[in-house]
């Protein structure tokens, strides 16, 4: 199957079988792809979480509206967008290039300089916004990557943000929960498994210029 193929199959899944593992192969495959999501210059300005302790995810249950993809799914992926985006974290992001790329650290000077005037440039709320956007980048690589291996996912926005960083331990750590993700296998019985996708048409959706 194509690609397109593949995103005519997948949807928001409602009902997952909690009988059905993704297999520790699949899940890393899953994760690499998401580590591998492009984001603004490269910063990565989230951290994913993977969960799948039964205890956590019957405290989140109740924090997400009671939704049962959070207990049922395989894993619970939570995109969570930094809160402390700083000199020290842009510093220590240039230390990480030149590090992979066997750089001498002076030779990314003006790349520093432009990464960190880009921080300082912004408020903390303005840094936030920011950093969300990335994790939601990853997210749609999630998606994508889930769907290539015939894995279900429903990407998810209804839950309590502060709960989830309560339950978590979020803050403590420097981040919020953005945006989340449950993954595994869809029940036989999801009645929206067969439902026709909706989309705009593409006259509507695509401006050729």
């Amino acid at each position: 199957m194509s690609l397109v193929d593949k995103l005519n199959w997948r949807y928001a899944t409602k009902k997952f079988d909690s009988s059905k593992k993704i297999a520790a192969d699949k899940l890393q495959n899953l994760l690499d792809a998401v580590q591998l999501a492009p984001s603004s210059i490269g910063l990565q300005h989230y951290r994913v979480l993977v969960v799948e302790d039964a205890a956590v995810r019957e405290k989140l249950k109740a924090v997400g509206y009671g939704q049962s993809q959070i207990t049922d799914a395989s894993q619970v992926i939570v995109f969570a967008a930094e809160t402390n985006i700083d000199e020290a974290f842009g510093r220590k992001y240039i230390d990480n290039v030149a590090a992979t790329r066997g750089v001498p650290r002076e030779t990314l000077a003006g790349f520093e300089s432009m990464v960190l005037n880009t921080i300082n440039a912004r408020t903390p709320a303005e840094l936030l916004v920011w950093a969300q956007k990335q994790a939601y980048i990853a997210l749609g690589v999630l998606v994508t990557a889930a769907a290539e291996q015939d894995i279900d996912v429903c990407p998810m926005e209804g839950f309590d943000p502060a709960g989830f960083d309560e339950v978590l331990g979020l803050k403590e750590k420097g981040l919020t929960a953005t945006v989340i993700a449950t993954i595994g296998y869809r029940a036989q019985d999801d009645k929206m498994s067969n439902a026709a996708k909706v989309r705009r048409p593409a006259e509507e959706l695509f401006i050729h210029i």
